[in-house]
């Protein structure tokens, strides 16, 4: 009897598995670019005379759309391309399908800089996401002629820059640290070149970039503020395509095509910055011998496995080095690497599968009889991440998945030179393992309600092999003694820390042109940067949390209006902020700590918040297009330790934020862009006072930080760019003009508080003289003024 029930019960629940998916048959394909077999993100899929129930691409191309009776005739669209209309019988929907658009000739008034749906972010459940199109940095004038995509986001409203020439992103009240940049999946822990001045992201080998402020999906955590999620694009499958430029600081070079026939691409890029060549030509014998290069290089493979599988890998290598006449040396290099396999289980059934390492590197040599060394460290993060997806039905998605990581925080390693004086520096390592579960649905109650709920659990282990300290009275700090150490062996348990993150969002579409959305999100954050800098340095300390310092825990709420108009052609949106952050961690007044291996000792941790406004108008269709962005914000800081104990502002509080980008197209060869920035002068301490030691004068600070600003900021950019008639030969060229600072605003990047001899801020007693006059002053340190720069870029 058992036996027959066991049959019976196999029996009906396939029987009735095989009438549900009967009811739930979809047709699957994707959609791709003829030329180069891009996927295209956004087009447009549905079955002829039925717009409404169609639906879009995602974000590798690929479309499930509901089964109508067959043979039926399914429309293809997308901005910009050339209408695919074919009739798709019964054989054919019983397996995925490719679709291939060709690209159609674009009249001037019907230029468009997005990759996306005209009306995507009235109709979305996307609350402070921001996406920019790679043609559209392209087009932003650029500091040296170089094209920047860190750069372009801080024109974006919500996001302040760490200062003149930096690439340092703020995003609603968090610090830099608090941003996750990925690439390909993989996080890259140093995202700059020349301390800051430019990303290390090659804007030719790249696909896409999405910035998250808000309503983060559950797949992705570990940061407080916001995902920076930059992918390599995949090369074509036709022939070998070639880009690149030469500036006035660096030249690249790109090329992509197919690998081992159609179904394999691959795509390579490189950059290398030649300003080392420069100091050699430099008569000064100072100049001469100094060296400052970055070059960066970057790859990706891609396979098509069959109708279900597809396998990408892709790398990233990078590295900067300073050298001052072969007695200082300061290097920096990111490695990364990332495996991605895509599987389609069937129509509504999909399962994504990833691997990553990355590798960050620093060292800083100073030759010196005396006081010479060589500083060494490294740090690294090793992940595996899997995603599966189910459609149910054409109104909701669910996605489930895990994502684990492991932490490796190498000690500090200082070697003194031979006979130097230094001591050696012992510290010891620091581990982390964090196993993330997360799961999500997307639902549509009704064409005008959909929303989007999520939730990921985040366990921590800080791990051996390690050491904790122990302190007498059980709090750390400068003067307390160690009373203890606890060593712990490799994978040994030290702390655990474990944390649920909700996210909801709510979108109500009022009409076709008008949304309300309202999100929640709650992230935590398990690695900090104690550092010095608010603009961020390439040797800055990351630490984990343990015994005594706890993750960061960030609640985020956000309200949005947006609103379409005129054929879509206008984008207006306003989205407003409260941030709630605790155990968000500032150094104490005269902190050290990039040699200490009692890190807890210099730090202190508290609560922070912020909140704000964001006005953002966008044209996107027409001769001229661009935006004008407005940020009203303020973001705040309360530690028991700093300011006595009264909430104060760090640096990057910058109240008004003005931004404007335009571009302008005035015939097929010539074209042309602007932009001008404001914004508040960052938060600042200032000395109240001086007082003498050793016969020298020592400025002199108030307990209270930040009490002051830098004057306001302000500067505008332009750019033209000429490109030669396309009369159907394979090589195209283009010349662009930049000018950065048009008007040459003397920002101050830098003050020095210091004595002026002789009223010459340049007069040095021990070289120039008799003194004559001596008076307290202070010295303003710009970077930047009236700076053109011209690069010839070119395709083939």
């Amino acid at each position: 009897m058992s036996l027959f029930r066991v049959l019976a019960v196999f029996f009906l629940t396939t029987l009735g598995f095989q009438s549900f998916s009967q009811d739930l048959k979809f047709i699957s394909g994707e959609v791709m670019d003829v030329s180069n077999s891009e996927p295209l993100i956004g087009a447009n899929v549905y079955w002829e005379g039925k717009t409404s129930s169609g639906v879009v691409t995602d974000l590798n191309g690929k479309f499930q759309l509901s089964l109508i009776p067959l043979p039926a005739r399914l429309v293809i669209s997308y901005v910009g391309y050339e209408r695919s209309v074919r009739v798709i019988n019964q054989n054919e929907a019983e397996k995925p399908i490719r679709f291939f658009l060709k690209s159609e000739e674009m009249s001037l008034d019907e230029i468009i800089i997005q990759e996306r749906r005209p009306d995507e972010q009235v109709k979305n459940l996307d609350m402070g996401k921001s996406t920019v199109p790679i043609e559209t940095i392209k087009n932003i004038p650029a500091l040296f002629g170089e094209v920047d995509l860190l750069r372009s986001l801080q024109l974006l409203p919500g996001v302040k820059s760490a200062g003149e020439g930096t690439t340092g992103l703020f995003v609603r009240g968090g610090s830099a640290d608090q941003n996750l940049v990925q690439l390909d999946g993989a996080p890259v822990y140093n995202a700059s070149h020349f301390f800051g001045i430019f990303s290390v992201f090659n804007p030719d080998g790249l696909k896409t970039v999405d910035l998250y402020k808000g309503n983060m999906p559950a797949s992705f955590g570990g940061r407080a503020s916001s995902l920076i999620d930059v992918t390599l694009r995949e090369g074509n499958n036709q022939q070998i395509h070639g880009e690149g430029g030469i500036g006035s600081i660096s030249s690249r070079l790109t090329l992509d095509g197919p690998l081992f026939g159609k179904n394999s691409t691959f795509i390579v890029s490189g950059r290398r910055t030649y300003a080392d060549v420069f100091l050699r030509l430099s008569s000064d014998e100072n100049l001469k011998n100094n060296k400052l290069n970055f070059h960066d290089l970057s790859g990706k493979f891609s396979f098509i496995l069959g109708e279900k599988d597809k396998l990408s890998i892709s790398s990233y290598q990078g590295s900067d080095f300073l050298g001052l006449d072969e007695q200082f040396g300061l290097g920096w290099t990111n490695w990364v690497s990332a495996v991605n396999w895509s599987r389609v289980n069937s129509e509504t059934y999909f399962f994504d599968l990833q691997g990553y390492h990355s590798r960050y590197n620093y060292s800083v040599e100073f030759d010196d009889p005396e006081t010479g060394f060589e500083w060494r460290n490294n740090l690294s993060e090793t992940g595996l991440k899997a995603i599966w997806t189910w459609l149910p039905n054409p109104k909701s998605q669910i996605n489930w998945g895990v994502h684990s990581q492991y932490y490796n925080f190498a000690p500090i390693d200082l070697e003194p030179a031979p006979g130097s004086a230094i001591e050696p520096i012992v510290t010891n390592p620091k581990n982390g393992l964090l196993n993330n579960f997360f799961a999500s649905v997307n639902y549509e109650f009704s064409s005008k309600l959909s929303t989007e709920a999520g939730l990921r659990w985040g366990l921590f282990n800080q791990v051996g092999k390690g050491v904790d300290y122990l302190y007498e009275g059980g709090i750390p700090g400068p003067e307390a003694e160690i009373t203890d150490s606890l060593n712990y062996s490799t994978l040994e348990n030290m702390k655990f820390y474990q944390g649920l993150e909700p996210r909801i969002a709510f979108r109500y579409l009022i009409n076709d042109r008008f949304s309300v959305k309202t999100a929640f999100n709650r992230n935590f954050q398990y690695i900090q940067i104690a550092s010095n800098s608010s603009a961020g340095l390439p040797i800055d300390r990351w630490i984990l949390a343990g015994r005594y310092v706890e993750p960061i825990r960030s609640d985020q709420v956000s309200l949005g209006l947006f609103h379409n108009f005129n054929e879509n052609r206008w984008e207006l949106s306003v989205e407003g902020y409260y941030k709630d952050l605790n155990n968000v961690i500032d150094l104490r007044n005269g902190a050290q700590v990039l040699f200490t291996d009692q890190v807890e000792t210099e730090v202190l941790a508290g609560k922070g918040w912020a909140y704000g406004a964001e006005f953002l108008l966008r044209k996107n269709i027409g001769k001229t297009t661009g935006w004008l962005a407005y940020t009203w914000s303020r973001t705040w800081r309360k530690i028991e330790g700093v300011s006595k104990n009264e909430p104060y502002n760090p640096r990057f509080d910058r109240p008004h934020d003005v931004t404007l980008v335009l571009n302008h197209e005035f015939s097929p060869s010539w074209s042309a862009g602007l932009t001008f920035v404001y914004t508040s002068g960052q938060a600042v301490s200032f000395p109240v006072g001086s007082y003498q030691v050793d016969n020298q004068v020592a400025p002199l600070y108030s307990d209270y930080r930040n009490l002051d600003r830098f004057p306001d900021y302000h500067r505008m950019d332009a750019s033209v760019t000429w490109r030669n008639a396309d009369k159907g030969r394979k090589w195209k060229g283009s010349w662009n003009f930049s000018i950065y600072n048009l008007y040459g605003r003397k920002n101050p990047f830098a003050y020095e508080f210091r004595q002026i001899y002789n009223d010459d801020i340049n007069y040095d007693p021990s070289e120039d003289g008799e003194i004559v006059s001596s008076r307290p002053g202070v010295v303003m340190t710009y970077l930047f003024t009236f700076l053109p720069s011209i690069t010839y870029n070119f395709k083939f």
